[in-house]
């Protein structure tokens, strides 16, 4: 009876992967080591398990000299994919482009700066001047409004400082008018107390 076949997914049972892992390890390093034996290859193999494990081989004496030849090999490979004409002329273009707009900026930059006027004529320096003074005005303008809103947080700051003083002195008033209250109250009593007792003394006097 044959052997049914292997469907190629992920092994979710951690045991099973595992095992599977360790078996086909050994076999893949063993067609590498048969592999550079038989054909006279240079073979070098690097392998991690999925826990971080390394598993290397190499049929030479030195893995990094393997991978210091494989990488002159790709780095000599793209160098040798050159551009072609119309690509060349493309990017050149390109180039000159961007080169001649960022001499332009750098130029209106050292302008604005007040350097190298000297070259400039009549209305170039006007507008120079124009846009300076626009540059100016929204400077200022901006200032302004950063100093509006600074006023208008100070005020409501203080508008809460303020009520929370009132809030403290209605409390600490209330206790205090209603002590008074209850003082008068006393007094009130006692009085008419004072004044019940001599209408009686009175009365029994006669």
């Amino acid at each position: 009876m044959g052997r049914g076949k292997v469907v190629l997914q992920r092994i979710e049972n951690k045991i099973s992967r595992q095992v599977t892992f360790a078996k086909r390890r050994n076999g893949l390093l063993k067609k590498a080591y048969e592999l550079s034996l038989l054909c006279d290859a240079e073979v070098a193999l690097v392998l991690f398990s999925h826990a971080g494990r390394l598993y290397q081989f190499s049929s030479s004496s030195n893995m990094l000299k393997t991978l210091e030849r494989y990488q002159r090999y790709i780095f000599a490979s793209q160098d040798a994919v050159a551009p072609t004409s119309d690509e060349m002329q493309n990017n050149y273009l390109e180039y000159m482009e961007l080169k001649a707009r960022v001499e332009v900026l750098q130029h209106s930059q050292r302008n604005l700066l007040g350097e190298d006027l000297a070259p400039l004529s009549t209305t170039e320096l006007d507008q120079l001047e124009s846009q300076v003074g626009k540059t100016l005005r929204q400077i200022r303008s901006r200032k302004t409004q950063v100093l509006l809103d600074e006023m208008c947080d100070l005020k409501r700051k203080e508008q809460m400082l303020q009520d929370a003083n009132m809030t403290l002195k209605r409390k600490v008033t209330r206790p205090k008018s209603l002590l008074l209250a209850r003082k008068v109250c006393i007094c009130t009593h006692v009085g008419r107390d004072h004044s019940q007792g001599e209408v009686v003394s009175f009365h029994l006097g006669q």
